[in-house]
């Protein structure tokens, strides 16, 4: 499948019929979702792997993942109503191979090859992110993540990457559109700029 064909793909599924600020719950851009699966894709790290998509929503990046070759994806999501929706958008295309697991991420065990994810940006819960990235370098050597671009969040990432024996090997900068769902979005159509990491375990010590 090509990226482009997978935006398209993506970008009609279902999204949140009554997202949850608290959680942050924004549907992942299509474009943005394919870029990331894309270079996880170049990356050999899809493609007949086992994957762990956290905090998956209403299943985009889980979904992506299916469509591009993943042996098995756990769709890990607190939100049942969330769920139920994903379990929909994966009906709707018969995919078979993805695995929906209500429960919060910190609660979730499974080792798998690569964590995918869209953790919440801190925007309404400062430090939101965390439990996200350190789950997923509990349970994988392979992550790919989205966060916001913005100096001190780069900083942050960089220096938690690093304190918890991770190297980060990509870094891809992306335009990401959230449509006006909330009482405080004053436009029609937001658009902010995101990263899109991905990180690998490394050898070296810590501070090495």
């Amino acid at each position: 499948m090509k990226k482009k064909h997978l935006a398209i793909v993506l970008s009609n599924l279902k999204g949140f019929e009554k997202p949850k600020l608290e959680l942050e719950q924004y549907k992942t851009p299509g474009d943005v979702a394919a870029e990331l699966l894309w270079l996880a894709y170049s990356m050999r790290d899809i493609e007949g792997k086992i994957i762990a998509d956290l905090g998956a929503g209403t299943g985009v990046l889980s979904i992506g993942a299916s469509l591009m070759g993943a042996k098995k994806v756990y769709a890990v999501e607190k939100d049942e109503a969330a769920l139920e929706i994903a379990r929909e958008n994966t009906r709707t295309l018969g995919i078979d191979n993805i695995k929906f697991i209500h429960c919060n991420v910190s609660d979730f065990r499974t080792k798998v090859d690569a964590v995918i994810m869209n953790p919440p940006f801190g925007s309404q819960n400062p430090k939101a992110d965390r439990p996200f990235l350190l789950k997923a370098f509990e349970i994988s050597d392979v992550i790919y993540s989205i966060h916001l671009t913005k100096e001190e969040v780069r900083k942050f990432i960089e220096a938690f990457t690093r304190d918890n024996s991770f190297k980060i090997t990509h870094r891809l900068t992306a335009t990401f559109e959230i449509p006006a769902q909330f009482f405080f979005h004053k436009k029609r159509l937001e658009q902010i700029l995101v990263d899109i990491y991905r990180f690998e375990r490394s050898e070296l010590p810590p501070y090495g």
